[in-house]
């Protein structure tokens, strides 16, 4: 079987790692790593870290990138996933069925669906192929598990604001070998975050990666980016279609 490190990034949001922490603590699976780094919160978080089972590491840092590359040092798992405070596992049996799907194979890779929550309401993301990737995120972060052995040096370039974990898992997706795409839901990701609220510079930021990177010719990439500025506006104009349109899940799938 696998061993998972979960890295948790945290800062003055001590309700959301309050969910989080309740997510981990739910999972039938218990070969894992729990590590929260927190950038000296003042919101209280601090007088709940000790009730955690976690590795915790509290000090300043530059951004929850910086946080993620201190969490990277500290993994010791087989795979690591990213589930930011807040944010939460889909099942309690997710960890089990990751690990029961490699438990032979192993894959550097996984990715799977996510559930996407306001609060209010709830959407189904099915992933797109992860060879898609040069037109963006083709799930959310927190719906990947990078094999640690071969995340080797790589961390997150604190350069990019908002969309470094675009440009991590570029970089990661094209030095692996193998990748497995899970049909369930790995996370309820909590909407509203930096990144949805900096999309602008978040769609200005993964243009510059894909060139950086050259996964696509400039006209290729300035439609990509044409079509997620249309996307994200009629999403900012019809908030209630979109949910609307997203809220039924394929069969067999749930977010208990």
């Amino acid at each position: 079987m696998p061993f998972i490190s979960i890295i948790t990034v945290a800062r003055n949001n001590r309700a959301g790692l309050k969910r989080t922490a309740a997510s981990i603590r739910d999972q039938e699976f218990r070969d894992f790593q729990w590590i929260i780094i927190d950038a000296v919160s003042n919101d209280g978080t601090g007088d709940d870290l000790e009730d955690y089972p976690a590795t915790i590491l509290c000090e300043p840092d530059d951004g929850p990138y910086d946080g993620m590359n201190k969490g990277i040092d500290l993994a010791i798992g087989d795979y690591i996933i990213f589930m930011n405070s807040g944010d939460q596992f889909a099942q309690t049996q997710t960890l089990q069925k990751i690990a029961d799907a490699v438990r032979y194979t192993q894959p550097d890779f996984i990715y799977g669906d996510s559930w996407e929550t306001d609060g209010r309401r709830t959407a189904y993301k099915t992933a797109r192929s992860y060879h898609k990737a040069s037109k963006g995120m083709f799930t959310h972060h927190q719906s990947m598990l990078y094999k640690r052995s071969e995340i080797r040096e790589l961390r997150y370039d604190l350069s990019y604001k908002i969309a470094a974990d675009y440009d991590f898992t570029l970089q990661f997706l094209n030095k692996v070998e193998t990748s497995l795409y899970l049909q369930i839901p790995i996370c309820v990701f909590r909407s509203g975050g930096l990144s949805q609220k900096n999309v602008t510079l978040g769609r200005n930021e993964q243009f510059v990666i894909r060139q950086r990177h050259k996964t696509t010719s400039l006209p290729a990439n300035a439609l990509t980016y044409a079509m997620q500025t249309v996307s994200w506006g009629i999403r900012a104009m019809t908030p209630g279609l979109y949910w609307r349109l997203k809220q039924r899940a394929p069969q067999d799938q749930d977010n208990s």
